[in-house]
């Protein structure tokens, strides 16, 4: 395996520059359980690598919000183990290509990063019983913000009573995004997925919990690699089994990551708004009054979509719920920006108070 197969190119190389003189080496964090698993190059043939455990510094921690800490895909600089048992460690993690953030879970106002440098992300939505649109909605805003290309996958076809329909549903708010029908059962689709796998590049995997990403993901890969389960009768929601996240080479080339199910995604930047819903933007932009707020103000084009029929309620709803809860994070962001900042001056105006006193001789 050489770096080239992992990802490496001239973005990362100018990234890992600076730490060249300092004996640093690159490498890509294949998956964390406790630990990093990464691959590093190895020092007597730059361009191969070999696996090994790495771990950040109680500094390194300290020293970085939770956004800044190592994520599976990331490219970091490690220094090698100087003895055999010992683990390396991550001096810094370089620049980002992508990111797929989400506000961490709880009240923290935190920035969570599932996955990183991912080229194309796949988001998978089962069309069972946890068919959700407002939630592929919430994915896809993420997905653009995360910077990566996103496509939609909606799996278990097999087992829709009407996929066509739940297709022509998805591909009226996923504006400008790919929609795939597949069933990673009987591999139906799966030849127009496998485009994606291209060398040198990443494709991450997203979507909750029992929609068949480890199933995808086998399938893809040619081999058992992630364990499965069947779908509980119960719910019709299948059962967790991928734990964490992880980085996988696929044998035609080109990576895999895959990702534990989540339940829920709470938004963290929402810049993806806009093109997520481009169409409700659009239809906004064409109101008589620029700060038109769509109840009942004469020349309203969003009043007039709703009641031609060209936007749906629900599709309008969902706009002002995400774009509430966008508004909320922000100001929390902002409130917890300015705690820090208030912290920082007191930290210089105490240094700066010592600092005279010293001078004096008190």
């Amino acid at each position: 395996m050489t770096l080239q197969d992992l990802g490496w190119n001239d973005f990362f190389a100018a990234g890992f520059a600076p730490f060249t003189p300092e004996g640093l080496l690159p490498a890509r964090v294949l998956a964390q359980i406790g630990v990093y698993r990464v691959a590093a190059a190895d020092p007597g043939q730059p361009d191969q690598v070999s696996e090994l455990l790495a771990d950040t510094t109680g500094k390194f921690r300290r020293q970085s919000d939770s956004g800044g800490l190592p994520a599976v895909g990331d490219w970091v600089a490690v220094r090698l183990p100087g003895e055999e048992g010992e683990q390396g460690v991550i001096q810094a993690v370089l620049p980002r290509k992508s990111k797929f953030s989400r506000k961490a879970a709880g009240h923290r106002v935190a920035e969570q990063v599932v996955a990183a440098n991912i080229d194309t992300v796949l988001l998978v939505s089962g069309l069972d019983g946890d068919f959700n649109p407002r939630r592929i909605e919430r994915y896809l805003i993420a997905a653009w913000d995360s910077g990566a290309q996103p496509v939609l996958v909606l799996n278990k076809a097999d087992r829709a009573e009407d996929a066509a329909a739940l297709l022509a549903e998805v591909e009226a708010i996923a504006l400008g995004v790919p929609v795939h029908l597949v069933s990673a059962r009987s591999g139906e689709g799966f030849d127009e997925l496998r485009q994606y796998l291209r060398p040198g590049e990443t494709l991450g995997l997203l979507g909750s919990s029992g929609v068949g990403k480890s199933t995808l993901i086998n399938r893809l890969l040619g081999r058992e690699a992630q364990k499965t389960s069947e779908v509980r009768e119960s719910d019709d929601r299948g059962r967790h089994t991928t734990t964490h996240r992880e980085l996988f080479l696929a044998p035609q080339g080109g990576l895999i990551l895959d990702t534990p199910g989540m339940r829920e995604v709470q938004l963290w930047e929402g810049e993806g708004l806009a093109t997520a819903f481009a169409d409700v933007e659009e239809l906004a932009a064409g109101c008589r009054f620029s700060d038109c707020r769509h109840a009942g103000e004469p020349g309203c084009a969003i009043e007039a979509a709703l009641a031609s029929g060209e936007l749906a309620p629900e599709r309008l709803e969902s706009y002002r719920k995400l774009q509430a809860e966008l508004r909320q994070i922000q100001i929390r962001q902002d409130e917890l920006l300015k705690a820090r900042e208030k912290q920082r001056w007191k930290v210089i105006h105490k240094a700066q108070r010592s600092h005279y006193k010293t001078k004096r001789g008190d």
